[in-house]
Formats: C-alpha cells, sequence, structure tokens
C-alpha cells in the first residue's frame, strides 16, 4: 500500500493557522486530503491513525490527532487523476458521519483526561489538526486495509481498541504510511 499527498507539510487550512471557520473551540477541524494506492485487491475495509510522536517530550504520550475504523472501500470516490488511487477529501473526518456511518472514528487525545476538553465529539471524536507548541513536528499517518471490518470498535474508539483490533485479525492487514511536518 501507498500512502500520499500533495504536500510534505501540512497546509494552514488543516493546522494551527486555520481560519476561524475551520476551527471548533481554537482546535483545527477540517482534516487534510491524501490518497490510497497500491491496496491489496481483496482488501475491502480502510482504517487509519494519524498521531504526533514528537509530542512525547511536551504532554508526555503521543499525540492522537485522528482514527478511523472500518470504513468500506467502496464507499469512496477514486481519484479522477489516478484509477488506481483512492482519494480521501478535505474535510472528511465532518463528512464521514453522514456520507458513510457504518464507518467509526475514534477518540483523540482531547478527549484525554490530561488535557481538560469538554466531551464535545465534534472535538474529541474527529479530526484535530497540528498545533505544535514548540517547534516543527513530525506527524505519521498509518493506513491499514483488511478484508472484514474489525470488530467491537463503536464510535469513540480509543487508539489502542484499534491497534488490538488489528493485531486479533485473522489476516495480516496491508498498510503503509507517511510522515508529514507541522508547523510551531
Amino acid at each position: 500500500m501507498k500512502i500520499s499527498a500533495d504536500f510534505t507539510v501540512v497546509p494552514d487550512d488543516f493546522a494551527k493557522a486555520a481560519a476561524a471557520p475551520y476551527r471548533n473551540g481554537g482546535v483545527p477541524i477540517v482534516s487534510f486530503p491524501f490518497y490510497i494506492d497500491q491496496i491489496e485487491p481483496e482488501a475491502r475495509y480502510l482504517h487509519w491513525a494519524f498521531t504526533d510522536p514528537d509530542s512525547i517530550p511536551v504532554c508526555g504520550f503521543e499525540w492522537i490527532h485522528w482514527t478511523v475504523a472500518n470504513l468500506p472501500i467502496d464507499a469512496l470516490m477514486y481519484d479522477f487523476n489516478d484509477s488506481h488511487a483512492l482519494s480521501i477529501p478535505p474535510d472528511f473526518s465532518r463528512q464521514l458521519p453522514a456520507m458513510i456511518p457504518e464507518a467509526v472514528q475514534g477518540r483523540n487525545s482531547s478527549a484525554s483526561k490530561f488535557v481538560g476538553r469538554d466531551n464535545d465529539p465534534a472535538i474529541t471524536m474527529r479530526y484535530n489538526g497540528p498545533q505544535p507548541p514548540d517547534k516543527d513536528h513530525d506527524y505519521y499517518l498509518h493506513v491499514w486495509a483488511t478484508k472484514e471490518p474489525l470488530p467491537g470498535l463503536n464510535q469513540g474508539f480509543w487508539l489502542n481498541e484499534l491497534l488490538h483490533a488489528l493485531r486479533n485479525c485473522d489476516e495480516t492487514p496491508d498498510q503503509g504510511g507517511i510522515f508529514v511536518t507541522g508547523k510551531a
């Protein structure tokens, strides 16, 4: 599997410098677009995690920005410029519940008891854009593809639940990822 994006630095609309209409409670909430190509032909479901390993020295843990599970590949549109690439469009996180209700989004680190945010699912169970407080951070988007949906994952699952479900599935998931930078 190959993951790609049209950028190496997360554009302002999806990160710290996002304009007010692209924020909720000061948090960037419009997810960035990316592409998935060279998926195993038998794969039928996508799952992903977008995290910030560089946050560990800042807050003590890897910040979870976005997780998705059980997204049927057949529900996605192919990129018109490349008939093999699946396109995840901008603002997919906010559109996903209405477009593809069987796919689920997990909690991000804004839901952590250590962060002290409210429980607004529009903030805690959707995309939260990069906002590195100390310096530029490298972020990792890890995507997996499976033949079957992962059992036991409901809206608001935690990243560890996704990883356990992937480890316990009856197949070796196809996978790929990319690093992108978020500007301080």
